[in-house]
């Protein structure tokens, strides 16, 4: 049985972006950055790492971030062929890349299917280059494979949802294409809804995006000791 999320996502977001938002308080923001307490290396070698897009990177992190068995998410770009991407390039449009996640994760505690579940599952893949209120290629649906075995997974998914007509006939729209690199988004967005819960973007969207999640997919949530 599809999480029951998968049905029920498709609520009301309110007509703010990202991208439009972030450009209004991004000098703001970023003079924040050097207020905040930077964080201490961890050794992640030990992780897996799993890829994928599905609009702004500030709720896709917040939503894996809340999956047991995942250390660490860190947003940034991925999918496109320009080197060394900005937000400002990204965001508005002029690259070929995707606002993305890189998360780590412990493959005794969360399988990479389960993965797979939490990205169909926490975004609409049926809305071609957009998520929510955010519009543009940028934000594009993409599920990144490093091999073979999670290819498959991810393609043996997406067949299953078309069968059960999860969707209701409309078409799933999301890439499925191989990982090939990916660049850490700027300082200031790292942990951004934790870091900023009262930006209007963040409430408006993030929050009630993962609220969704978390009321449905229960069983794959931290236990508040595991919670960073």
């Amino acid at each position: 049985m599809f999480p029951r999320l998968i049905l029920t996502f498709f609520g009301l977001l309110l007509t703010i972006s990202c991208q439009s938002k972030n450009k209004q308080h991004e000098k703001e923001e970023i003079a924040k950055v050097s207020d905040i307490e930077k964080t201490e290396q961890q050794d992640l070698d030990q992780y897996e790492t799993a890829y994928f897009a599905s609009g702004c990177f500030w709720c896709v992190e917040a939503i894996f971030e809340s999956v047991k068995g995942v250390k660490e998410v860190v947003s940034g770009y991925s999918g496109g062929k320009e080197k060394n991407p900005t937000y400002e390039q990204v965001g508005g449009g002029k690259t070929t890349h995707a606002e993305a996640v890189k998360i780590y994760y412990d493959p005794e505690v969360i399988s990479f299917t389960a993965l797979v579940q939490v990205f169909f599952g926490s975004h609409d893949p049926t809305t071609l280059n957009s998520q929510g209120p955010d519009h543009g290629p940028q934000y594009r649906s993409i599920a990144f494979f490093k091999n073979d075995k999670e290819k498959k997974i991810i393609n043996d998914y997406i067949k299953a949802l078309i069968e059960h007509d999860v969707y209701q006939g409309r078409e799933i729209t999301t890439q499925v294409v191989p990982f090939t690199i990916f660049y850490d988004a700027e300082d200031y967005h790292q942990d951004y809804e934790k870091k900023h819960p009262n930006n209007p973007y963040i409430r408006n969207v993030s929050i009630p995006r993962l609220n969704r999640f978390k009321e449905n997919f229960g069983d794959y949530l931290k236990e508040d000791k595991e919670s960073h």
